[in-house]
């Protein structure tokens, strides 16, 4: 009779030392993850250094009263001082060339000169403004020239301030005005400002003087386009009643008279005559 097969012992046992031994190094993994943070001491904050003391400048002919004097360009206005006046004296310049020159009437002249010729768009606005430009350089040449000299320049080297240089500069400006202005829009212009009338000319002010002075211009300028106008109207009124004679009715008089406009305008030297008159104005 065969014995039945005894169960091994050895592998139960086995599997508990191989349990025990797992258990045993996952409690040393634990115990070293927990005494780690322990173990890393914290170290002290250091002390902040302590800030130092401003030093002052030493001021000369300051006696110690702590007062600092700060001079640029030795008397003389700076640079960006400058700069601010120039770029607000570019911000007005173009109310100023319109209003206190005479800029106004030459180019209301060439404007109604043009009108006249029956041509709306020949010269072009661009040259018309062109040579009103450089035509009144050319008339307020010695204002400005006087300006320059009894006002920017002193100015410039530091001895006049702002003020100073203003009251000085309007001077020459303020005369050629007086001088170019009818006394009728002066006195209209002193009556509307309600304010009471002067003892002289010379002490009119700015805001009453310029708008006198714009008024005389355009007046001016008027009479002069008006004396422009009548030989052009002449020459349409002929050439009209010519077509009308011929039965031509439906051919528009101003494209027939154009040619004579022009032809008498360059035979009697147009361009010279309404610049003499203009630059002759102003003596």
């Amino acid at each position: 009779m065969a014995s039945s097969p005894v169960p091994a012992r050895g592998v139960p046992f086995a599997r508990r030392v191989g349990l025990v031994l797992l258990l045993l190094a996952l409690a040393g993994v634990v115990l070293a993850v927990l005494a780690g943070p322990a173990s890393a001491a914290p170290t002290a904050p250091t002390a902040p250094t302590q800030p130092t003391a401003p030093t002052v400048p030493a001021v000369d002919g300051a006696a110690g009263d702590g007062g600092v004097d700060i001079s640029i360009g030795g008397g003389s206005p700076s640079t960006s001082v400058t700069l601010i006046l120039a770029i607000t004296v570019l911000s007005v310049a173009p109310a100023v060339l319109l209003l206190a020159t005479s800029f106004t009437k030459i180019v209301v002249v060439l404007s109604l000169t043009r009108n006249a010729l029956g041509m709306q768009s020949s010269p072009p606005n661009t040259v018309l403004t062109g040579i009103a430009l450089f035509l009144t350089l050319f008339v307020m040449g010695p204002v400005f020239a006087d300006v320059n000299e009894t006002a920017v320049q002193p100015y410039l080297d530091g001895q006049m301030t702002v003020s100073q240089a203003y009251d000085a500069g309007v001077v020459p400006l303020k005369g050629f005005l007086l001088d170019n202005t009818r006394e009728d829009e002066l006195k209209l212009m002193v009556g509307l400002s309600g304010e009471e009338a002067p003892a002289d000319e010379e002490s009119v002010s700015m805001t009453t003087l310029v708008p006198a002075f714009v008024l005389s211009e355009l007046k001016s300028a008027f009479i002069i386009g008006l004396v422009v106008f009548i030989p052009f109207l002449v020459l349409d009124m002929l050439v009209s009643a010519a077509l009308m004679a011929m039965g031509m009715m439906m051919v528009p008089p101003a494209i027939v008279s154009l040619p004579f406009k022009l032809l008498l305008f360059v035979v009697v030297d147009g361009w010279a005559l309404i610049t003499t008159a203009l630059v002759g104005s102003y003596g």
